[in-house]
């Protein structure tokens, strides 16, 4: 039977923890019984130490494969399994995993209403009791050996992740389009400077991505600092947890095996976002910036940051200005800074080359007719 957890009748953060201990132990009883079982179960419950949580909104299409993905490591014990107000049949297969084997190791909440990523993966840290916690997206997968390589350099870490593998949907690992996350070559442990800079949008560089590696995270830590996921975000919430973490002390160990397949999709939470998700992240930046273990040079990461993400903010801006045709709000968002300024004509003349070579295009099609 598949567990079921209600969001309401639950008992408090200590009181999950305890019950999965409880489940896990009739789990390795329950199978134990079936003949042949014996040794792999007791192999199962010695090493299992994490918990995988996946946070899921319509995902009927991928979530079988991520599911079995995480099941398939031993060193997994139950995947958490979040449905965030789904309107496909993402519960109904996750209901169709928790036979047999699985029947233990597969805990399935379906929330209430809508509550976003973030409270979704807060509710599955409530339901954990493993000494680490994986996120998992709902249309990622691991491949084998992940969770054991993470395991094996977590010594002395909080959080240990690796590079990403980014398939574009519906293509094979191996397709000429599959890129690499950040192309490590090397092991590094991320400093809080590295992490924000690293995800401050500049001209000519590539940002190094690292708000969408999906570490796995000593609950230790987690629960030390009284750290969770911004519940209020429905973008970034992972860059805004890493950050805390790293101002806090946090070790993040990053490993160059790439072993998590991130698959990109043009529907994304993070491709399709609003300006409201734009606001809210940006200004989740004024709470990082008062932490006071923060240098100077740190907080003026946390400004530039502020700035990149107000960029894309006044853009949008600008485009509703141009729809509205509202002068007064097009012009003023040139002159909120520099950097918002030289922004913004980038990304102006960025639609003036596209739209100009959209005449070109249908112009060339125009002459070949006649």
């Amino acid at each position: 039977m598949l567990n079921m957890v209600s969001l309401h009748d639950g008992p408090p953060d200590l009181g999950c923890r305890q019950l999965g201990m409880e489940r896990r132990r009739r789990s390795a009883q329950t199978a134990s019984a079936i003949p042949g079982n014996q040794q792999r179960v007791a192999a199962m419950t010695a090493s299992a130490t994490v918990d995988v949580i996946i946070a899921v909104r319509n995902n009927a299409g991928t979530i079988e494969r991520a599911v079995r993905s995480a099941l398939a490591e031993p060193e997994v014990g139950r995947v958490i399994v979040i449905d965030d107000q789904s309107i496909d049949d993402t519960a109904l297969v996750v209901q169709g995993l928790s036979s047999g084997q699985f029947a233990e190791r597969i805990v399935l909440e379906q929330m209430p209403r809508n509550v976003g990523p973030a409270a979704a993966r807060n509710r599955g840290v409530q339901l954990s009791d493993a000494a680490f916690v994986a996120i998992l997206d709902g249309d990622d997968y691991f491949k084998p050996g992940r969770i054991r390589a993470l395991l094996d350099r977590s010594d002395g870490a909080d959080f240990v992740a690796d590079d990403h593998l980014q398939v574009r949907e519906g293509e094979p690992e191996d397709a000429s389009s599959t890129t690499l996350l950040l192309g490590l070559e090397r092991e590094i442990d991320l400093t809080f400077d590295t992490f924000v800079a690293g995800n401050i949008s500049q001209s000519r560089q590539l940002r190094k991505e690292y708000g969408f590696l999906k570490p796995i995270i000593r609950r230790a830590f987690l629960d030390r600092y009284q750290l969770r996921y911004d519940e209020k975000l429905r973008l970034g919430e992972d860059f805004a947890l890493y950050a805390k973490a790293l101002a806090q002390g946090a070790i993040f160990r990053v490993i160059p095996s790439k072993t998590y397949i991130a698959i990109v999709r043009s529907g994304s939470i993070s491709s399709n976002h609003t300006k409201l998700d734009l606001e809210r992240l940006r200004d989740s930046d004024r709470e990082l910036g008062q932490f006071a273990s923060l240098t100077e040079k740190q907080r003026k990461l946390i400004r530039q940051h502020y700035e990149s993400i107000d960029a894309r903010v006044q853009w949008l801006n600008v485009i509703d200005a141009v729809k509205a045709r509202d002068l007064k709000t097009f012009v003023s968002a040139f002159f909120i800074r520099r950097s918002t300024s030289s922004y913004l004509i980038g990304k102006l003349l960025e639609q003036l080359f596209v739209r100009f070579g959209r005449l070109l295009l249908v112009g060339g099609q125009t002459a070949k007719r006649r």
